[in-house]
């Protein structure tokens, strides 16, 4: 006899700088169909989402701001770890990313002050909310930039991510990193390049990262590099269908190398692209070119966290 697979809770944490776009990111889920609930206490998330058993399931976007009365970044990472672990709900953190210099001018054109610098300036609350939100954007699923976003580019960059009217109700994210930093949070599956030939102790090509061509025709070259991309694109195909029945909402797989720089970028990149073409929804987040503002490859959303597709 065949049992069902238990429906699990999808719970989506919206967080991140006041100014980034929570409220349209908010707003749009709600239009999604998610049950919104803005501003909530950590403290009351367990008991909303335990209270729910039983429920017809409707998915939660809760969004999470640095100014509720029980905020603290060691509690919101500490509930995300607990609702990650559990085996009847599906967490996503999204964490809505933007350069200080875009939220200072922001704030300047609504001529409001900012919430934790309210007798300073804003760009005094802007760098403090951003050095306290750092280990939250850090262990965020996923992470979107809207410095160059306008409110539209951002509800449909939400909808690309969350939306299930096309029929494909999963998205994807490729991520590079290093393992000197450890795994990203939330991984699904993680690949070790680390058996590719270095361009590292290459000098012509140390300076570049694997979206540089030199550096990705470098990888590409190495005998092992073709028999290991079919065999990760033959994995990842198989895999993703199955989740997709199983109803997860989110998959995110990791490239890893030593530095984070150029054999685990190309690898994500290439992957990424495949994926996409296979008609996946596919956004790409590169960890540590990220912490090193290394330059990204040309597109709409200059982001870290891109649409592989475009």
């Amino acid at each position: 006899m065949v049992q069902d697979v238990p429906q699990r809770q999808r719970v989506v944490l919206v967080t991140g700088p006041a100014g980034a776009g929570r409220a349209t990111a908010i707003n749009t889920l709600e239009d999604l169909g998610f049950e919104a609930i803005d501003n909530i206490p950590l403290s009351l998330i367990p008991r909303l989402i335990d209270s729910a058993e039983g429920s017809l399931m409707q998915p939660l976007a809760l969004g999470i701001d640095a100014r509720n009365r029980d905020f603290s970044v060691e509690g919101l990472l500490e509930l995300h770890a607990i609702l990650s672990s559990r085996g009847d709900v599906a967490c996503d953190l999204l964490y809505l990313d933007c350069s200080p210099g875009v939220l200072s001018r922001r704030y300047s054109e609504t001529r409001r002050r900012h919430p934790l610098a309210p007798d300073e300036s804003p760009a005094d609350g802007i760098a403090r909310e951003i050095a306290l939100l750092e280990d939250v954007r850090a262990r965020a699923d996923i992470l979107v930039e809207t410095s160059e976003l306008t409110v539209h580019d951002l509800h449909a960059e939400i909808e690309n991510l969350f939306s299930s009217s096309t029929g494909q109700s999963m998205a994807v994210s490729v991520h590079s990193f290093s393992y000197k930093r450890g795994l990203p949070q939330g991984l699904d599956m993680a690949i070790d390049c680390r058996f590719l030939r270095n361009p590292h102790w290459e000098p012509e090509l140390r300076a570049f990262s694997g979206l540089d061509q030199p550096v990705a025709d470098y990888v590409a070259a190495d005998p092992r590099h073709e028999p290991f991309l079919e065999r990760v694109l033959s994995l990842a195909l198989f895999v993703l269908p199955g989740c997709v029945e199983e109803g997860k909402a989110h998959f995110s797989i990791g490239f890893g190398c030593t530095g984070g720089k150029h054999r685990s970028v190309a690898m994500t990149e290439i992957v990424a692209a495949a994926l996409a073409k296979e008609g996946w929804r596919v956004s790409i987040r590169h960890r540590e070119l990220e912490r090193r503002a290394v330059g990204f490859s040309s597109g709409p959303l200059q982001a870290t966290d891109r649409k592989a597709s475009e």
